[in-house]
């Protein structure tokens, strides 16, 4: 007897068409960064010391913070948005 199997995909769906968006940077001194918390527990403090070492050592002029609403979501259209006008370099993560 042959079984099935049903295989789910767990990538979400691109909502748009990829972008080249990507600038070159000279260095950090000046820059704005930004950090996307994928909402797991205890990312935040690695942003915090991450943001601390950025600005105090590279010059880093600030830092944006977004939170996702859970691991397995996209970032909100509009966070995107945000951080691509405000950011020089972003950075997502995860916690644990």
């Amino acid at each position: 007897m042959t079984e099935s199997m049903l295989v789910y995909d767990p990538t979400a769906p691109s909502q748009n068409e990829p972008q080249q968006l990507r600038r070159s940077l000279e260095g950090l001194r000046g820059a704005v960064v930004g950090f996307i918390d994928n909402a797991k527990p205890n990312f935040q403090y690695l942003v915090d010391d991450v943001a601390e070492l950025l600005t105090q050592k590279y010059g880093v002029t600030s830092i944006i913070k977004r939170r996702k609403r859970g691991a397995a979501m996209p970032a909100a259209e509009d966070v995107i948005d945000e951080l691509s006008r405000e950011c020089d370099l972003v950075i997502t993560g995860s916690g644990d």
